[in-house]
C-alpha cells in the first residue's frame, strides 16, 4: 500500500516540478537522482501523501459501492424474493427492506423495535426480510439456527424478538435459548432436532454465503433496492425507503 502511494506521490511530484524536469531531462537522470528529487519534493510538500491517501480511499469506496450494486442485481432473487425467508409486513408491500444481523450485535438489539415498526410506520408499504448472519460465530450461530428452527413451528418472529431482548451477550447461552423457546410455546425437542436438519443448516449457510457475496462486513446491514446501508443508520435507511417509494 505504502509503495503504491509513494509511486503515486512520485508521479505527482515529477508532474509538479517542471523546473527540475526542464533543467535535468529524465533521459539523462539515473534512478537515484529521480528518487532524490522526489524525496526532496515530498519532504517539502508532505500534504501530497495525505491527498494521495484521501484519493485512494475515495476511489476504493466508489469501486466497492459499484461492486455491491452489481452483486445486488445479480443476487436480486436471493436477496429479495426467497419464499423461505421470514419477514414482517405485507407480502406484497411496495418496498422490501432486508436486514442482515447477529443476535450478539448491540446495534441490532438497539434497533430491533424501530425495524419491527417499519411496516406500520409506512402504512403497510414496507416489509422487512430477516437474514441471519452470525458473524460472531459460536452461540450466535446456535441462536440463528434456533430462530430458523422456530420458524418451522410458526414462531420465527417471536423467537427473533426474544433473542434480541437478551441484553447481555454473556446471558445468551444454550440453556437460555431453550428457555426462551419454551416460554413462547416452542417444542424445544423439535426445535433442537430441526436445528440439525439439512434444510435448516443449508438455509443458514445460504444466508451467510449471500452476505459474503454482497460484502456485508458487519451487522446490521440493510438493503433497499440497490442501496446498501452499513450499520444502524436509521436516517439513511429512511431516506432509502422514501427514495424507493417515490421512484
Amino acid at each position: 500500500m505504502i509503495r503504491k502511494l509513494f509511486t503515486a506521490a512520485a508521479m505527482t511530484a515529477i508532474a509538479l516540478t517542471p523546473a527540475c524536469a526542464q533543467d535535468s531531462p529524465s533521459a539523462g537522470m539515473d534512478r537515484a537522482e529521480v528518487e532524490g528529487i522526489v524525496r526532496e519534493y515530498i519532504m517539502a510538500n508532505p500534504e501530497i501523501i495525505e491527498d494521495a491517501l484521501i484519493a485512494l480511499s475515495e476511489k476504493q469506496r466508489a469501486e466497492a459501492a459499484d461492486a455491491v450494486k452489481v452483486a445486488i442485481r445479480t443476487e436480486k432473487d436471493r436477496l429479495y424474493n426467497l419464499a423461505s425467508d421470514y419477514f414482517v409486513g405485507p407480502a406484497d408491500a411496495e418496498v422490501t427492506v432486508v436486514e442482515f444481523f447477529d443476535y450478539r450485535c448491540g446495534y441490532c438489539k438497539r434497533s430491533v423495535d424501530t425495524i419491527q415498526a417499519l411496516p406500520a410506520q409506512y402504512d403497510g408499504k414496507v416489509r422487512v426480510v430477516f437474514k441471519e448472519l452470525p458473524i460472531f460465530g459460536g452461540i450466535s450461530e446456535t441462536a440463528a439456527l434456533a430462530a430458523l428452527a422456530a420458524g418451522k413451528q410458526d414462531k420465527y418472529n417471536e423467537m427473533h424478538i426474544a433473542l434480541m431482548e437478551v441484553k447481555s451477550n454473556d446471558d445468551l447461552t444454550e440453556k437460555r435459548i431453550d428457555s426462551i423457546a419454551e416460554s413462547i410455546g416452542i417444542s424445544v425437542q423439535k426445535m433442537r432436532a430441526d436445528m440439525k436438519s439439512m434444510e435448516i443448516q443449508k438455509q443458514l449457510a445460504d444466508m451467510k454465503d449471500l452476505g459474503r457475496t454482497l460484502n456485508v462486513g458487519g451487522t446490521p446491514g440493510f438493503f433497499v433496492g440497490e442501496t446498501h446501508i452499513e450499520g444502524a443508520d436509521m436516517a439513511k435507511l429512511d431516506a432509502a425507503i422514501k427514495a424507493e417509494l417515490e421512484s
